[in-house]
Parts: C-alpha cells; sequence; structure tokens
C-alpha cells in the first residue's frame, strides 16, 4: 500500500480523531488497568517459512538462506589494527562502484585489552593518542569506537575494514544519517576520574568513507549527555531523534541549527503525550496507572531540556517532572516508511518488549501556532517470548518490514514484523556459550542482510536469500 504524505497524514487524522482511538489522557489516566492480561494475543506470519540449522550448528536460517562471516575479533585489519570485540550497532551506505560500506560499533568498556585494536603494545605505542577521544589514564585504555568494513554484495568479498573511531566507551548503537555519515552512542554517563581523561556518554559523528583514516573524535555535547543507545534521522526535516537504554529513560529530539552539521549545536528536547503530562508507557503491572494504548496513536509534545551537558546524569528526572514520558530501556531507533520506529527492550505488561512508532508531522521543529503535533503509537507490545523477547537493535527493510535483533545472551533472534503487524522469525543463534545478534542492516541494493554475533567472539555476518519472497 501506499504511504500516505504527512500531510495527507495530518488531513485524514482530523476526521478520524473521533473513531481512531482515546486521547492522550484517557489512555494513561482515565482507563484503569486491563483485568485480563494474559488475554491479548500477538499476530503471526509465516515469513520465510520454518528456521533449519546449518553444518555449523550456529545458526539456523530459512530454506535458501546462507551466510558467511566477513569479519571477527582479534582479525589483522588493513590499516595494521586488529578487530575490536563486543560488535554492536551497525550502519549501512552506499560506496563509490557499488560497494557497500559498513560502520560498526564496538561496546568495549575501558581497560578490555583482550580484545582492543591495539592486540599487540608495539602498535599501541607507535599510535598518536591525539588521534583518540580519551586515552585514559593509569593504563586504562578507552577501547571502544567504530570499524569501517567495505565489502561487495555482488561478489560477496570484504574489500577492506580498518578503524574508524578511537578512544571512547560503550559504543552501543547508533544511526545512519540522510548526510552520509554514522552517529555512533555512548551507553554510559561515566565521568573523568583516576582513569578517564575525559567525561564520556555522547555522540560522535563518523563519515561513511571507503578510505581508511580515523575521524575526528568530535562529542556532540549539545545532543545531550545520558546513557545513550540509537538515533534516527527524519530526512524531511533533518531533526535527530534518540532513545535512552534506562529503565526510566525518555525518547528525545535534536534540533540542529544547521541541517546536516550537527556539531554547530542545536535544541535537545523530549517528548510529552499530549494532555497527559509524565505519562508512563511502560505498561508495568507493579506501576499503578492506566495502560498506555496499543494500536492508537496520540499527539504528542515537545519540551526543550535544560543544561544537556547534565554533570549529575539527571536529564530523565528533571524532564519527567516538567512533563516528559517514561519508557522502558529505550533501544533500537529507525527512520522508515516514514516514521520513526524504536525498541523498549523490557517494556509491555509481560516485560517482554515494546515497538513504538512515531510518525513526524509535516511542520515538524517548528514553533508557534503553525506547529501540527506528531502521532505516538504503541505499535507492538509482546505477550509471548517465542515470538519476541528483549527487542534491541533494528531495521526497517527495504520492503517496508521491521527487522529486530534480540538482546538475549540465552537464545536470540532475528524477527521479522510486517507493516500490518504479525511477527516471524528470520534467523535463530544456536552459538555454545550464547550471544546476541546486534547491528541489523541491508545493503544498499536489497540483496544482503549485514548483522553482528555480538561476543565468542564478535564477528559480523553477511545473510542472503530470497528477501522478497515473505509469504502472509
Amino acid at each position: 500500500m501506499k504511504n500516505p504524505s504527512r500531510r495527507d497524514f495530518v488531513k485524514s487524522s482530523f476526521f478520524s480523531a473521533g473513531f481512531l482511538g482515546l486521547s492522550a489522557c484517557s489512555a494513561n489516566q482515565s482507563l484503569s488497568k486491563s483485568p485480563s492480561k494474559a488475554g491479548p494475543t500477538n499476530t503471526v506470519a509465516e515469513g520465510y517459512g520454518p528456521l533449519f540449522p546449518d553444518a555449523k550448528g550456529a545458526l539456523r536460517l530459512p530454506k535458501g538462506f546462507s551466510y558467511q562471516v566477513i569479519s571477527k575479533a582479534g582479525e589483522l585489519m588493513d590499516d595494521g589494527f586488529y578487530v575490536p570485540g563486543a560488535h554492536d550497532g551497525m550502519g549501512a551506505f552506499p560506496g563509490p562502484n557499488g560497494l557497500t560500506i559498513l560502520i560498526r560499533n564496538h561496546e568495549m568498556s575501558p581497560g578490555s585489552k583482550k580484545e582492543d585494536a591495539f592486540a599487540k603494545e608495539s602498535i599501541k605505542q607507535s599510535f598518536d593518542d591525539s588521534q583518540m577521544y580519551d586515552a585514559g589514564n593509569n593504563d586504562t585504555l578507552c577501547t571502544g569506537g567504530t570499524s569501517t568494513l567495505v565489502f561487495d554484495t555482488r561478489t560477496h568479498s570484504l574489500k577492506r575494514h580498518y578503524l574508524s573511531l578511537s578512544g571512547t566507551i560503550r559504543n552501543c548503537s547508533g544511526g545512519p544519517t540522510p548526510w552520509g555519515s554514522w552517529v555512533t552512542c555512548e551507553e554510559t554517563t561515566a565521568k573523568a576520574d583516576e582513569n578517564l581523561q575525559k567525561d564520556h556518554g555522547y555522540n560522535f559523528e563518523v563519515p561513511a568513507n571507503a578510505e581508511m583514516g580515523l575521524a575526528t573524535p568530535t562529542p556532540l555535547t549539545e545532543m545531550g549527555r545520558f546513557n545513550h543507545e540509537a538515533i534516527a534521522v527524519d530526512p524531511a526535516s533533518g531533526i535527530v531523534y534518540q532513545t535512552e537504554d534506562r529503565p526510566d529513560g525518555l525518547i528525545y529530539r535534536y534540533i540542529p541549527k544547521v541541517r546536516g552539521q550537527l556539531s554547530k549545536g542545536g535544541r535537545l528536547q523530549a517528548l510529552v503525550i499530549k494532555g497527559a503530562p509524565s505519562s508512563d508507557t511502560r505498561n508495568w503491572d507493579e506501576i499503578d496507572l492506566a495502560d498506555f494504548p496499543v494500536n492508537q496513536p496520540v499527539d504528542v509534545e515537545w519540551i526543550d531540556v535544560q543544561d544537556p551537558t547534565a554533570p549529575n546524569d539527571d536529564l530523565r528526572y528533571s524532564a519527567f517532572k516538567n512533563g516528559a514520558a517514561r519508557f522502558a530501556r529505550g533501544e533500537g531507533m529507525f527512520y522508515g516508511n516514514g516514521e520513526i520506529y524504536f525498541a523498549c527492550t523490557n517494556g509491555g505488561a509481560k516485560k517482554l518488549g515494546q515497538i513504538f512508532r512515531y510518525r513526524p508531522s509535516f511542520s515538524e521543529g517548528m514553533a508557534g501556532e503553525s506547529s501540527v503535533p506528531g502521532k505516538l503509537e504503541l505499535f507492538i507490545e509482546s505477550y509471548d517470548l517465542e515470538l519476541l523477547k528483549a527487542c534491541d537493535n533494528l531495521t526497517v527493510a527495504p520492503w517496508g518490514d521491521i527487522v529486530i535483533c534480540e538482546d538475549d545472551g540465552d537464545s536470540s533472534a532475528i524477527v521479522g514484523i510486517t507493516p500490518e503487524g504479525a511477527m516471524y522469525k528470520i534467523g535463530h543463534l544456536d552459538m555454545e556459550g550464547g550471544s546476541e545478534f546486534a547491528g541489523a542492516c541491508f545493503s544498499p541494493d536489497g540483496t544482503t542482510l549485514f548483522v553482528n554475533i555480538q561476543k565468542n567472539p564478535g564477528q559480523t555476518l553477511v545473510i542472503t536469500g530470497p528477501w522478497r519472497d515473505r509469504i502472509g
């Protein structure tokens, strides 16, 4: 079905306001708790059919699909460094001559020497610390950052891989920008101390460049200092949306002063449910509030966040007090189908996860009476751990399905969700020792799904098959 324009969406919402759903106020304040929490069910799609184990016993995929490992932690890269461990969020970009550029996060904590890029002391000694955001103190090296891979989907071959950002901490996820860069996010609020030279908890921008070289490690301080997870950019407005990985986290947006130039500053704001300040979307039984409704769009507003650098890590507290809505561990986020999708890992009555979608208005970010509210909808709440649990990194496939990585070290899967909300399995991890999928993203030509296995060891896979042949 053709996606309506933002103007069409807003126009139609005026006519359907009476029957589309509850107002934000009644949705979160007037309703009583549902007496039948075990009653709701999720819809299942056939997808690509049953999953079959591979000969190595590591990954189950549907019939007709296959995978290959293209980069593994500890391997020597083309720039003389080693592939760092803790593979996490990742983005895919069009490169020269039909190549695909991947930028991959490494969720490394300070001092993680066993899996850092400087596997040999001689390499670190020859490295210019000015190329790192934070070289650390007392032999505590900041080993997080990103690496870049250049891959040819036609020949299924890795052309090169190299270090592209260094000296950060716990680069968990991030997101691609329309102007050809990856915004990588630090999932930490660590401050300078005897082991760290600088404060952390920022976003950094890495150009999608096919040529080897380290990005300038410039913290995007006005985007906020908090437990970042992921971002998504609305290409129509240039506004950047952000998740916060906390049990009581918020959803933020950053309105840059100059479109496409995030380092030039901007306004940080937090999402508010219109008519229902300080709402709670988590739907946990222990929270004595009305449930946030499923599949009922509500209007939102945005409030300015004071002091984005938050030296006391209290953005979420002050903004909630001023009316911002709470979310249960906001993680993966991605723009697609004209909407911003984001995952809340342990949201919902059964704490199995929620998927929200936010549709920006055509006047997003404008001030005054000309501004029309965007719409927030709880698209999926999982009631069945066999279908979806611990939803984390996500992307939108070229044909409109959401593809999600589960954050479950015991039994991680890649889950697809149709635009109608039906769920199906794409892959299942069977590795000994446990791990999880992360960083799912599609090549620009739509032929290849790239995904990371986070540990034991960290590795990047390419999955190919009849992607457009999904059933139901």
